[in-house]
């Protein structure tokens, strides 16, 4: 934590039996209307209110350098994509300059207090755009995510998967940061766009407020082939398939259309956890993912997109959750702690 500030009254919503000492903690989440900004915001609501922490949040950030100032302990808590600290932890991608070695040391640092996956790869354009057909997606400009990190792999791979192009053969991707996106959608920048987004997405809307929007899935053969279930089973990643009409619903009365080949919305989900550093206080860590799971009806009410974070209110099996395979992650003893205390069960993959 950066400093301890006041020591703050018993917690409110939770049964502590002693007074916690409230602290001030720093994170970084991504921009406006995206689910680890909501996830985050509440958390921060949620720990104020239950006295355990102020938190000061930088948003529109870049999560890739969020996870590696958590794994180096000048951040407290960040939205982590569960590639990067697979990617960290053996210094390739965009941490590839740090090596293996250090990547390795870097990522033991950083541990888990609750997981989600409130975010799905979509692809979508303005109605006006020159899309007739997703498989054909040659010349275009493709807003495929921010300048580097798991978002920019994420949409690399839904345009080879819908298209078979890659980036900069066969088509034109363009990346900004994440501020930036709407801006550079509604502006007639790029043809089109794919990116993760939860339900609803405060960014597809603001995007529909210019003008009417199609958003797409993958087609079922492209999921069902052998690069389909590749990216879905690629670290990070989790399969995501919803009833249509329910997704329908999440938009209604916006100028959004969704269109898809069957009666699911099927696509991959972006596999997230909120990080500490190792070193972070057993008991603070104890107490945060205590008024985390005390504050479950907030998170799910607060906002539409509440009840499709898939955020970890109950047992937590650790291959639902994207980890517990191809990425070895951890979580904090404070967190096991805290959710024992409520009754879950935490699988032994995860327990440091």
């Amino acid at each position: 934590m950066i400093k301890t500030a006041l020591l703050g009254a018993t917690l409110a919503l939770v049964p502590l039996t002693v007074a916690a000492q409230q602290v001030t903690l720093t994170a970084e989440t991504s921009s406006v209307g995206s689910s680890p900004h909501y996830v985050d915001t509440t958390l921060a609501a949620v720990l104020e209110s239950a006295g355990v922490a102020t938190v000061q949040i930088t948003e529109g950030a870049t999560l890739t350098n969020s996870v590696q100032a958590v794994a180096e302990g000048r951040l407290d808590m960040a939205a982590a994509p569960m590639i990067l600290p697979f990617l960290l932890s053996r210094g390739i991608g965009p941490f590839s300059g740090v090596g293996p070695e250090k990547g390795a040391e870097m990522a033991s640092n950083i541990r888990v207090i609750f997981f989600h996956a409130g975010s799905h790869q979509i692809f979508g354009h303005y109605n006006s755009a020159k899309v007739d057909d997703i498989r054909k997606l040659d010349g275009l400009r493709i807003w495929n995510g921010p300048p580097r990190g798991a978002a920019l792999t994420s949409g690399r791979a839904m345009i080879q998967l819908l298209a078979g192009l890659k980036d900069g053969e066969g088509y034109e991707g363009v990346q900004t940061a994440w501020p930036d996106v709407i801006s550079s959608v509604t502006s007639g920048g790029v043809d089109a766009w794919t990116s993760p987004d939860g339900l609803p997405s405060g960014r597809q809307i603001q995007i529909a407020a210019a003008g009417g929007i199609t958003l797409y899935d993958v087609p079922s053969d492209l999921l069902a082939s052998e690069l389909g279930q590749q990216i879905v089973a690629a670290p990070g990643h989790a399969p995501f398939s919803m009833p249509v009409e329910k997704y329908r619903a999440a938009y209604a009365g916006n100028d959004i259309t969704i269109v898809t080949d069957d009666d699911t919305f099927d696509s991959y989900a972006t596999a997230f956890a909120e990080i500490v550093p190792a070193g972070m206080d057993e008991q603070l860590a104890f107490d945060i993912v205590t008024a985390f799971l005390a504050g479950q009806e907030r998170f799910e009410t607060s906002s539409p997109m509440g009840p499709n974070l898939a955020l970890t209110f109950g047992d937590v099996d650790g291959v639902s959750q994207g980890a517990c395979g191809a990425v070895k992650i951890k979580m904090h003893p404070g967190a096991i702690r805290a959710y024992e205390a409520a009754g879950h069960t935490i699988a032994d993959c995860l327990r440091p």
